[in-house]
């Protein structure tokens, strides 16, 4: 039977969804008032999906133009040349440039019943980007929101990468707009993320967008690994002083991150080297005889986040193991309830039995059946006190 929906509905995405006075009488009130409408099937199945990925990350930023996509594709080539198994997703929808970073270009990935083959720029590394899907580089992407998170979607959902990556000790995600980031974090609610990476540049301008992506974090539950100051400078190769492009003009990024109470991971310069290399598709720190000052800095910044992805992983073993002993702890407490109602029942028991021996009655099927009853309790009480002993064994 159709269901005529109310002409001032709320919808269900809204806040008032089943609070409206216009739900009033409408049947699915209920069901949009608890929020069980707005639940995506999707975030279980990519949940699922990316169960065995050992790190996720994103890479955001507030604002465009601050670098986010050199620094993402950088950040992977850094991480794969150090034998991990990367997975880099472009979900700038609107303005991919992760195949050219890549020297990927032009490439297609392939589409098959199990999902879409993303395309390898090196054994280890693995890159999926709309551009892969535009008939031409120059083509125009003139999408709104509910079609670019549908893609989002799909990305999540039909990548062979999560296939192939079954073991991959990490996972990167390159973001984009707003939009985009407001569908990741709800799409990956479920995948245990290992949090944010958000790039930015010195200029308070920049700063100021930031200062609300941090909070846009918060507000999603998603963990902030740190802030990454792009574009601090300038060192001349010839003489080696540094000139500051985008002066501060209120204290840059780091200031913003003590402010904000967040890590501050570094600064890293402007370099023609690392332009070079996002044009050519090339790694910007392997097969370099002698470090400039940015590409230590690029390499430090990879090694803390190395780290960072370390620690996070215990923290969550150590949550993990400790929620599994609250929960063995539960369930001794259950069963020790269910022992203490055995024994108070076999009590009463016993105690009936003693008085029906003292009348000397003629009942001596009832008391069979009492004595049975009696060894099956005492059957499974011995059978609990087993299992609490091999919890305690377990827990200890």
């Amino acid at each position: 039977m159709d269901v005529e929906v109310p002409a001032a509905c709320p919808g269900v995405q809204s806040e008032q969804a089943g609070k409206a006075s216009a739900c009033a009488g409408c049947p699915n009130q209920s069901l949009c008032a608890s929020g069980e409408a707005l639940k995506d099937e999707a975030v279980e199945v990519i949940g699922k999906r990316l169960e065995s990925v050992r790190h996720k990350i994103l890479v955001l930023s507030g604002k465009g133009g601050v670098g986010k996509s050199s620094f993402a594709a950088q950040l992977a080539f850094g991480l794969a040349g150090k034998d991990v198994q990367v997975g880099l997703l472009d979900i700038d929808i609107c303005g991919p440039s992760q195949p050219k970073m890549m020297g990927v270009e032009g490439e297609q990935v392939h589409q098959s019943g199990l999902g879409w083959a993303p395309v390898y720029p090196l054994d280890n590394l693995g890159v999926i980007s709309i551009g892969f899907l535009l008939q031409h580089p120059d083509e125009a992407i003139i999408w709104r929101g509910p079609k670019k998170n549908g893609m989002i979607k799909q990305f999540l959902k039909a990548l062979l990468l999560l296939l192939s990556f079954s073991s991959s000790p990490c996972r990167m995600l390159a973001g984009g707009t707003s939009d985009e980031h407001l569908s990741v974090s709800q799409y990956l609610a479920s995948s245990k993320v290992d949090g944010a990476v958000i790039v930015t540049t010195p200029q308070e301008l920049s700063l100021l967008d930031v200062r609300k992506e941090i909070n846009f974090c918060r507000k999603v539950n998603l963990p902030v690994l740190g802030v990454v100051e792009n574009m601090s400078g300038f060192v001349c190769r010839k003489c080696g002083v540094e000139s500051l492009i985008f002066p501060p003009t209120t204290g840059g990024a780091q200031a913003m991150a003590n402010e904000m109470n967040v890590s501050f991971l570094g600064s890293l310069p402007l370099d023609p080297e690392l332009m070079r290399c996002c044009e050519e598709g090339k790694p910007y720190l392997p097969g370099l005889h002698t470090h400039t000052p940015e590409e230590l800095e690029m390499m430090e910044m990879i090694e803390m986040m190395e780290m960072m992805m370390e620690m996070m992983m215990e923290m969550m073993m150590m949550l993990k193991k400790k929620m599994e002993m609250m929960e063995m702890m539960e369930m001794m407490e259950m069963m020790m309830e269910m022992m203490m109602m055995l024994k108070k029942k076999m009590m009463m028991m016993e105690m009936m039995m003693m008085e029906m021996m003292d009348m000397d009655m003629d009942m001596d099927m009832d008391m069979d059946m009492d004595m049975e009853m009696m060894e099956m309790e005492m059957e499974m009480m011995i059978e609990m006190e087993m299992m609490m002993e091999m919890m305690r064994m377990k827990m200890a």
